[in-house]
């Protein structure tokens, strides 16, 4: 870690999240600049991430990241009051994001999965290095087998864009918990994507309850995050087989 980066890295940290309503504490800020050269490290050996800047990756991964905690407040749902009561998935963490920017701040317990054993290797190490092991775990796993053996046990999914919402629909439903919610993060999506989604929200007992535009700092980017709720049984059995959900879309 180059010691002459980390206070100029936490205060631009610090300094953009402010501008988006979040305040982080120095603790908070320096565990998440820690685990940015952990990334930027390990990215040398096992292909984590193409953000290799510093100044970038604080915006385009933990403010990007941070991005969860904004639209869990504006999501309005009764049980983000006590958040460090909740349970976590991140679905495709990669090097960890959301999910380790996320607990940081939120300080909720979770699991972060990714279906590369490589990546979660990594992230398992991070964890251990940053003293977070105790309440968040990481496995090499994919979705639907996940929600085989760990049925209705989040509250949250968290979900930055690795498919079309609709099948990260399929994808959280039998995993959520009654009333939990899937926060799903998209850079761009068209009208006709987010109509699809609704509809298969309501064969997976689904149902859209917000949706916030951001626009993240130095032109890095534009998110809409959606927040889906459980609110009902699935009208159809899940999960499917792996990859039915991406191959023979709902």
């Amino acid at each position: 870690m180059v010691q002459s980066q980390i206070a100029p890295l936490m205060e631009l940290l610090v300094c953009q999240a402010d501008t988006f309503g979040l305040s982080l504490s120095s603790d908070e800020a320096l565990l998440m600049v820690k685990h940015l050269f952990m990334v930027i490290e390990k990215n040398r050996q096992v292909n984590l991430t193409k953000i290799t800047d510093p100044h970038d990756a604080i915006v385009r991964h933990y403010i990007d990241s941070l991005l969860f905690v904004k639209a869990l407040e504006e999501s309005h749902c009764p049980s983000a009051c006590s958040l460090d009561s909740l349970q976590f998935l991140d679905l495709g963490t990669g090097a960890g994001f959301p999910g380790i920017p996320f607990s940081i701040v939120t300080k909720m317990g979770g699991l972060l999965i990714d279906s590369t054993t490589k990546k979660t290797r990594a992230v398992q190490d991070f964890l251990v290095d940053l003293g977070l092991n105790s309440r968040i775990s990481v496995m090499s796993i994919r979705a639907e087998d996940l929600a085989l053996c760990r049925a209705t046990s989040f509250d949250l999914v968290l979900v930055r864009a690795v498919a079309k919402l609709s099948i990260l629909i399929e994808y959280a439903s039998p995993l959520l918990k009654p009333n939990g919610l899937l926060i799903s993060s998209k850079a761009h999506i068209e009208a006709d994507e987010v109509v699809h989604a609704e509809k298969v929200a309501q064969l997976c007992g689904m149902k859209l309850v917000s949706r916030g535009t951001y626009d993240l700092p130095r032109a890095s980017g534009h998110r809409e995050l959606f927040c889906f709720m459980k609110t009902a049984h699935a009208s159809l059995d899940l999960p499917r087989k792996p990859g039915m959900a991406v191959h023979r879309p709902l």
